[in-house]
């Protein structure tokens, strides 16, 4: 492997400590739901962004109107959420270290998140100094898993997918880097063990980002 151009991280639970409850989440998505839809929806699998626009789609074929208020209301719900867990959030003690490593290092650096920018802010209001792209939903083109969110990052660093290493706690994470064309490396600092990436072979497990620089400095990646 090659000397890296780029890291991309995931943040909550990669860089910051994950406070947000996706239980919770669903069952107020499940409730707004039953006010559009008339029947109490059950949340299944599918991460929240992706059921309430399946919620919406259905509210929609019914009556237009009625879907748009719904995802209105919905992402107010989602954003709501997503700042009083933030309030209550914090960096990892390891995230500023490494990426002042990393710039050291000359290693391009990024964030990609699926939560809001005004969320990502209130945990770590210097995110935009103290990387080179940061990508929140409302300004990804398309979220990941989808790989254009990645992509839509590089091109801004103007970093090669395959000389980028994409870092996450999620196994979308790693979805999203093997989607792109990038190296993987994923972290349990979030809420997911080691066994749930073992079938997706990234080219680097750890503990957490603190863990992981070692492990790439060792195999002289940056």
């Amino acid at each position: 492997m090659s000397r890296l151009e780029a890291i991309v991280f995931d943040f909550d639970g990669t860089l910051a400590e994950l406070t947000l409850d996706f239980d919770l989440m669903k069952r107020k998505i499940a409730a707004l739901g039953e006010v559009f839809l008339g029947e109490r929806p059950e949340p299944d699998g599918t991460p929240a962004l992706e059921w309430l626009d399946q919620l919406v789609a259905r509210t929609m074929a019914m009556d237009r109107d009625e879907g748009l208020e719904f995802a209105s209301r919905g992402r107010l719900v989602l954003a709501a959420m997503e700042l009083d867990a933030a309030r209550e959030g914090r960096l990892f003690p390891f995230t500023r270290p490494a990426l002042a490593l990393l710039r050291d290092r000359g290693v391009a650096t990024g964030v990609i998140t699926r939560n809001i920018s005004a969320a990502v802010r209130l945990v770590f209001p210097e995110i935009e100094t103290e990387v080179g792209v940061f990508l929140a939903r409302e300004a990804a083109v398309r979220v990941k898993p989808d790989p254009a969110h990645l992509m839509q990052a590089l091109e801004r660093l103007g970093a090669n997918p395959a000389r980028t290493l994409m870092v996450g706690d999620h196994p979308m994470d790693v979805e999203t880097g093997r989607r792109a064309g990038a190296l993987c490396a994923a972290v349990t600092s979030g809420r997911q063990g080691a066994d749930a990436f073992a079938a997706m072979e990234p080219e680097f497990i750890a503990p957490d980002v603190g863990a992981l620089l070692p492990l790439l400095d060792k195999a002289g990646l940056i």
